[in-house]
């Protein structure tokens, strides 16, 4: 059964009715500080199979750094090394079992990123000291060490960075001595650096290793892998420091020029001001889009589909100066258009992506990602607001749209609800002809009756839970990206299984070989 198989909008991918679940890997049970790509992870994977799923979505899986956002990585094109499994380690030999004790003593109920980090490196690096006594066998389970580094050209200046980083107590890389501000014009690198660099070089090994198995399990179970890629590059990033020609800098005083966010609105008065420094189109047209070639090919080494955060960025962009204190001075400046989409789409001719398209949007953006024939997406939460015409109640949905009950951003279903105002959970209750009582199961089973070709169901809203459970709340500096699934609620899931598969077989979201 199918939506979209007659339109030439939805892209390969999205054929099919069907079901996902958000979870980020930080957010799995496990004994080592924050989720890993473990037997958790598998053990996830079985319960998407069992209970009629075909995508697991996650954030950006790429390393985090101050402020602990999978939205600002060092580098969009590696993996999180937290998210690394040592009990596969511990297997090979290159840690023991009390060298973890560390690991082993922080909280299990959210992250703690500051201890994470305290624990994490001392423990990776014993395990990189033993790597030559066991890399016969970790070869032959991750592939060749050697091959590996030459196939991602990413990797020396992401290691690099790294070293350098280290090197100056990990200040930005602005603040470098100037020798090596600019990775294009270091002519020498020592062998202390090249050592350390090494070090990060086996991390993503690892991390790559384990990811392929992964993915392999989840494809071979028919469940696909959905990821998430901002369009900009964090401000701190091996992205920015070696590609410098490709972003709006001042290089007199190696600092930003122009940087992204958006402009004032209902819920900003000031705007937002995001701080990524922004792209200079003409050079990334004149080099034919080079580096986003090998970026999306990166990310799809990750994922069989990738979702694009703020896709409005290539329709127009808000173009703040770096010396504005907040996003008020911004303008609109135009994006690279179908210019960009066209190169894309020969590179990568079953489009598989989706566009971020929520937020302040314009026809022409509607336009650009119809013409790019991309989906786009739709969040049930935005959509109670007692306007009839509202694009995301579910009678005024579109075929190419993703539908969400919530995203990482939102609160979950049922701590939404509760601190909504009676108008709209009056409105939500009249549309959904229920009373309530049970929120998150109620929008799940309305969601998977829409037209929607996918919907999207945060984990959190399966498990009922509340406020406390929020995974990310937009302007709060602190306190975000911490939260955890226990043993006892993943085993919990599967109590769902078989209803679960139930709506999705009856909704015709369950998967045609099923």
């Amino acid at each position: 059964m199918s939506n979209c198989v007659q339109s030439s909008e939805c892209p390969q991918w999205l054929n099919d009715r069907a079901s996902g679940l958000l979870l980020h890997p930080s957010s799995l049970p496990s004994n080592h500080g924050i989720g890993s790509i473990g037997s958790n992870a598998y053990k996830f994977i079985d319960f998407l199979e069992k209970s009629g799923f075909t995508f697991w979505q996650t954030c950006p899986i790429g390393p985090t750094g101050f402020g602990d956002s999978p939205y600002q990585v060092f580098c969009s094109s590696a993996g999180n090394p937290y998210f690394i499994d040592w009990n596969a380690l511990v297997e090979f030999g290159l840690v023991e079992c009390w060298q973890l004790s560390k690991l082993e003593n922080l909280s299990s109920n959210q992250v703690d990123y500051g201890s994470l980090y305290s624990e994490f490196y001392p423990v990776a690096r014993l395990a990189y000291t033993n790597f030559s006594k066991h890399k016969g066998m970790l070869e032959s389970h991750y592939g060749d060490y050697h091959e590996f580094k030459s196939d991602h050209s990413w990797l020396g200046p992401y290691s690099v960075y790294q070293a350098f980083k280290l090197q100056h107590n990990n200040q930005p890389w602005w603040l470098w001595a100037d020798e090596y501000k600019d990775y294009s014009s270091i002519d020498v690198i020592s062998d202390q650096i090249l050592q350390e660099a090494d070090f990060h070089i086996f991390l993503q090994y690892i991390f790559f290793g384990q990811w392929r198995k992964l993915k392999a399990y989840a494809n071979g179970k028919n469940i696909s892998l959905l990821g998430d890629l901002p369009i900009y590059a964090a401000p701190d990033s091996s992205d920015v420091w070696a590609n410098q020609n490709l972003f709006q800098l001042n290089k007199t005083e190696a600092c930003f020029k122009n940087v992204a966010g958006v402009p004032p609105d209902y819920f900003n008065e000031n705007g937002q001001l995001w701080g990524n420094p922004l792209y200079k189109w003409e050079a990334h047209k004149n080099e034919d889009f080079a580096w986003w070639i090998d970026r999306l090919h990166s990310q799809l080494e990750f994922f069989d589909v990738v979702r694009i955060d703020h896709f409005r960025g290539f329709h127009d962009y808000w173009s703040i100066p770096a010396s504005s204190g907040d996003a008020k001075a911004g303008e609109w400046v135009d994006g690279p258009g179908m210019m960009f989409w066209n190169k894309i789409n020969k590179e990568f001719p079953s489009r598989p992506f989706l566009a971020e398209d929520l937020g302040l949007i314009t026809d022409g953006v509607r336009s650009l990602r119809d013409q790019a024939g991309l989906p786009g997406m739709a969040v049930l939460q935005f959509a109670f607001d007692g306007e009839v015409k509202n694009l995301y109640l579910p009678h005024n949905l579109k075929h190419n749209l993703v539908l969400y009950l919530g995203t990482h951003d939102n609160d979950t279903t049922c701590g939404w609800y509760q601190s909504s105002n009676e108008e709209v959970c009056g409105n939500f209750r009249s549309y959904l002809n229920v009373p309530g009582n049970n929120p998150s199961w109620d929008l799940i089973r309305f969601a998977y009756r829409t037209i929607a070709p996918l919907v999207v169901v945060p984990i959190q809203d399966l498990l009922g839970l509340g406020s406390e459970a929020r995974f990310n709340s937009p302007g709060e500096p602190e306190g975000n990206w911490r939260w955890r699934l226990s043993e006892d609620q993943l085993i919990a899931l599967f109590k769902s299984s078989d209803y679960l598969r139930s709506q999705a077989k009856i909704t015709g979201r369950l998967r045609s070989n099923d």
